[in-house]
């Protein structure tokens, strides 16, 4: 966990040893179900786990925040903001019934408190939320058209209300029917050569 410590020195040894134990569960239903590519697996603390918390880095949610995960898998990156954000609820979803289950035990055996699983597709969800975060699911038009009328209107944050996407490589075709955004290089965050062509893309809604 010392690249969690390095870049992230004011969570607690709680906190750290969900991080742990989270990397721990990913490896073992890793072996029995695909979340993460197999050949990455043993460098899920900075491909996985250190990606995901890049949002925490660019926006401190406020207490009672709600987030919607679209698209989670595994639970990425919403465990890891979970874990980082105990005040913020969250709501991970996927079409994938068995990935779904698969991160209900995981939050079950980390007792965490403030996220619920749902295998559901985005566009039946009929709640709203503050933020919506995803990690290259799908491509930004279809994830937009999707999920845009799913953010309150309300800004009760630092950072307007939107989409918070993770996102690689070239987005120039992704963003050309987007208004509104913000695009932050991960490198401004770690200095891992992985996030070199990482992107943390923020869409104002």
């Amino acid at each position: 966990m010392e690249a969690i410590k390095k870049y992230f020195p004011n969570f607690t040894n709680t906190q750290l040893e969900k991080f742990n134990q989270f990397q721990d569960l990913m490896k073992d239903w890793n072996s029995k179900i695909n979340l993460v590519s197999r050949k990455d697996i043993d460098n899920f603390l900075i491909n996985h786990l250190l990606h995901s918390l890049s949002i925490a880095k660019y926006i401190d949610f406020k207490k009672n925040s709600n987030i919607l995960d679209v698209g989670t898998g595994g639970g990425l990156p919403g465990i890891p903001l979970a874990i980082a954000f105990p005040d913020v609820e969250f709501h991970l979803i996927d079409s994938i019934r068995k990935k779904i289950n698969v991160v209900n035990d995981i939050i079950y055996k980390l007792k965490l408190n403030n996220v619920k699983a749902t295998w559901v597709r985005a566009e039946t969800v009929d709640e709203k939320f503050d933020f919506i975060v995803s990690r290259a699911v799908t491509n930004i038009p279809q994830l937009y058209q999707w999920t845009s009328s799913k953010i309150k209107k309300l800004n009760k944050n630092s950072k307007s209300n939107g989409l918070l996407l993770l996102k690689g490589g070239d987005l120039d075709n992704e963003l050309e029917s987007i208004k509104s955004f913000v695009i932050t290089d991960l490198t401004d965050f770690f200095e891992e050569d992985y996030f070199c062509t990482k992107k943390l893309i923020h869409i104002i809604c």
